[in-house]
């Protein structure tokens, strides 16, 4: 049985240990759920890509026709030739996306670029990249698309005689201050628009190249029009290499956190995703580093793991921690009813039952503890100015 199999197996298993389990007699159920357990895994041996988190770059949901490696049997060991990173010139019509889910705070939120070379192996954003007919494996991490007129679009919509201001997003879907940000300054392009509308804006990144723009956000939080989010997943340098290869060390974030905070500029920390059996024994560390740095907001995500994502999740487990594959995936299932995954708004989110039930109140406590806020800050709409529309005249005074 190969690798990949097992992952898929694996993810089935309960239910069908379950159906097979309950036709016996009660005294045989034990013996009996033994004899159909999976065999044993072994680990991934096939050589990955340097600075990539996927193990494979499985066709898209979407595609006629699906590919995935296969062993030749040479066995060979060489170093594997390092994958490039292609950026395409997308030119989008419009640039503010609209939502209405309940169980998120912002209604309206902007993504720069398409995919994310930061590579987080968890990142339930991955499953978009299938709508380009790409692979939410590698192809994520490596074959990205730059939004290079978004500052000339966010101008014309927020000019729009209909448009009523409220916090937009940046940061929900792809880091905004991923590493191609440093050529393309598209992330810079839009705060500029934002910060001579006073228009307000939330921000979430891991990467400490947001340091940049402090000379943007500095005066944007002295108005109320400015509040940045980090984060931090782990404080394990080598885990947080793992499964975050591209993006800032977990040190640098917290550096960011700092200097964020000593400019003036309202900074939160979030501890997203806890991924139960493996992270979630960092809340409390994390949460007591990031408040001595200066957040003063907090808050976490459960692992989501939706579509593509909960194989190339499985491969990822399997080459790294072979021998936490199967209780990891046993807790992500206690959180989401059973499932590997629940879109429920409201549980999505936070997942469901006792071992989710523990994480948020471990969480409160420890938030309360070490002296969060309880109230998350709002930022001022008042001061909005729409930048002047195309064949309007400027007023003189």
């Amino acid at each position: 049985m190969s690798d990949m199999a097992c992952v898929k197996d694996e993810i089935a298993a309960p239910q069908r240990l379950r159906r097979q389990a309950s036709a016996y007699p009660r005294g045989r159920r034990r013996i009996e759920e033994v004899e159909v357990r999976l065999p044993p895994l072994e680990p991934q041996t096939a050589p990955q890509k340097r600075g990539r988190a996927a193990q494979s770059n499985a066709s898209g949901r979407f595609e006629i026709y699906s590919r995935s490696a296969e062993d030749d049997g040479w066995n060979l060991t060489e170093e594997p030739t390092p994958l490039a990173t292609t950026v395409t010139i997308e030119r989008s019509k419009t640039i503010i996306t609209r939502n209405d889910s309940p169980d998120i705070s912002f209604d309206r939120s902007i993504n720069p670029y398409r995919g994310c070379e930061h590579g987080c192996i968890y990142c339930f954003a991955r499953p978009t990249h299938a709508y380009m007919g790409l692979s939410p494996g590698l192809d994520f991490e490596s074959k990205l698309f730059a939004k290079a007129d978004a500052a000339r679009l966010l101008e014309r919509e927020l000019a729009a005689q209909n448009y009523q201001p409220k916090t937009i997003a940046i940061g929900t879907n792809t880091d905004p201050y991923q590493p191609i940000e440093r050529q393309h300054r598209i992330m810079r392009q839009l705060l500029e628009v934002l910060a001579s509308a006073n228009h307000p804006v939330g921000i979430v990144t891991k990467s400490a190249l947001i340091l940049r723009d402090l000379d943007l956000l500095k005066p944007m939080a002295e108005k109320g029009l400015v509040k940045v989010a980090l984060s931090v997943t782990t404080l394990d340098p080598l885990l947080a290499r793992r499964m975050e290869p591209r993006a800032s060390s977990p040190e640098k974030r917290l550096a960011a956190i700092e200097a964020l905070a000593e400019a003036g500029i309202p900074t939160s920390v979030m501890v997203a995703p806890i991924i139960p059996g493996l992270n979630d024994a960092e809340i409390e560390t994390i949460l007591t580093r990031a408040h001595a740095a200066g957040a003063r907001e907090a808050g976490y995500v459960m692992l989501r793991l939706p579509l593509e994502l909960r194989d190339l999740f499985g491969e990822w487990l399997l080459a790294h921690y072979p021998h936490k594959f199967r209780h990891i995936l046993s807790l992500v299932r206690s959180v989401r009813e059973g499932k590997i995954y629940d879109p429920t708004f409201g549980k999505r989110m936070t997942g469901s039952g006792p071992y989710a039930w523990m994480i948020g109140r471990r969480f409160e406590a420890a938030a309360a503890k070490i002296g969060f806020s309880k109230t998350k800050l709002k930022l001022r709409h008042d001061l909005f100015r729409p930048p002047a529309r195309i064949g309007e005249q400027l007023q003189l005074f």
